[in-house]
């Protein structure tokens, strides 16, 4: 039986996700009047784009089967061994920065290598390097600078020209528009292309769907899911470079927390907890939705305690919906 356009429909993982997004954001634009302007919409996109940036890096590993608790804490890290080491040894920051990303993506190997090598489930290997990355980051920081804050980089040599890469923004008439808005959207279109036009893109769904079937079909599984949680740490390399150099320092203890919006917004976005279905799109309108309720309630004028609550509404609707619609989909295509 062919597939018909309704089915195609509810094949794809972002249409719920879709539907919650312009239905939150007709809710929010009628109770919250000061959203309507242009300059807050592009607020709720800075604050969305924070957020969906590593998680678009988390919705390809889950969709490849795995989880990473560590992708939280690992965006405090890169900013905290850049300026740490620099500050302690008086090096352009540039350097700090590659040693940075090198750091990160040595995590990322780690993770991958440990869960492919031990057959550990990723969400406790990455669970260990969650405690480990935190713990470092308080002690160490405490050792070096006598708090569990990083001092001021402002002065340090090379801090103008990666503030200008990572953290300007520019303005169109009153709008204010940060750089990580359109690397943001520029992340989300190589991930898909990478997901739906490439080989690789195959390889993801086919090791997150059934990873034993997949290596008996010659595909990569140990070297896809090695290079999914390096994707993982890149990104968030990326973010922690844009934190520490928009606000010149960070807090040794930021981060604890944010691996689960970064799952929340993937799971809201379609993908399933299981593996093998999902896209980007859809988490960058998880991230979306993220973005528009965490400062719609605040331009409400409600308590924002009641974030979490309705995060954790979202998180169990979604995964609810994604089944549902995979359901559907599984039978009508059997039929």
């Amino acid at each position: 039986m062919s597939v018909t356009w309704s089915n195609r429909i509810l094949a794809r993982p972002d249409v719920g996700a879709f539907v919650a997004a312009l239905a939150i954001f007709v809710f929010f634009l009628a109770v919250a009047p000061s959203l309507r302007s242009a300059d807050s919409f592009f607020t709720v996109l800075y604050q969305s784009s924070v957020i969906g940036i590593v998680a678009a890096g988390v919705g390809l590993l889950m969709i490849g089967g795995e989880f990473d608790l560590s992708a939280g804490v690992i965006v405090y890290s890169a900013g905290l061994v850049n300026s740490m080491f620099c500050w302690y040894l008086g090096v352009n920051l540039w350097i700090g920065a590659l040693l940075s990303l090198i750091f990160c993506l040595a995590v990322g190997l780690l993770n991958g290598w440990l869960v492919m090598r031990t057959g550990i489930p990723s969400f406790l290997i990455t669970l260990g390097t969650f405690f480990v990355l935190q713990g470092a980051n308080l002690g160490v920081t405490k050792m070096v600078t006598g708090s569990v804050s990083s001092t001021d980089i402002s002065a340090i040599d090379g801090f103008s020209s990666l503030r200008a890469v990572f953290a300007s923004n520019f303005t169109v008439g009153s709008v204010t528009v940060w750089w990580t808005v359109l690397f943001w959207l520029v992340f989300i279109a190589l991930a898909t292309w990478i997901l739906q036009r490439t080989r690789p893109g195959n390889w993801i769904f086919a090791v997150g769907g059934a990873a034993d079937s997949a290596r008996a079909a010659g595909v990569p599984v140990v070297r896809t899911k090695i290079g999914l949680f390096m994707g993982v740490s890149f990104l968030g390399w990326f973010v922690g470079m844009h934190q520490l150099y928009r606000f010149n320092t960070l807090q040794a203890g930021g981060g604890v927390g944010n691996e689960f919006l970064y799952i929340i917004a993937a799971v809201v976005g379609g993908t399933l907890l299981t593996g093998g279905f999902g896209s980007v799109i859809g988490v960058a309108i998880g991230a979306f939705i993220f973005g528009m309720t965490s400062l719609g309630i605040v331009y409400a004028g409600w308590d924002p305690n009641w974030f979490r609550a309705f995060l954790g509404v979202m998180l169990l609707l979604a995964v609810l919906v994604n089944l549902y619609i995979k359901r559907i989909f599984t039978a009508r295509r059997a039929g």
